[in-house]
């Protein structure tokens, strides 16, 4: 999960349709990377960085989080 980048999309105003608009894939595409079922591309992520939140570091942004289970 790309915990990171969805509460700077959050803060930013940023919709998931934006990022499927922007990347110019299937709206459930976003679902699945952002849900960590599949990964965003290097291109992809540059290019999300780029676009929408050039003063934050890539490592911070793209940062994998994952949830344990207790």
């Amino acid at each position: 999960m790309y915990r990171n980048l969805e509460a700077e999309m959050v803060r930013e105003g940023i919709s998931r349709k934006d990022l499927a608009e922007l990347l110019e894939v299937r709206y459930a595409t976003i679902i699945d990377k952002l849900k960590g079922k599949f990964g965003f591309t290097l291109d992809e992520a540059f290019k999300i960085r780029n676009s929408f939140f050039s003063d934050l570091s890539f490592e911070y942004l793209f940062e994998v989080t994952t949830t344990s289970a207790s």
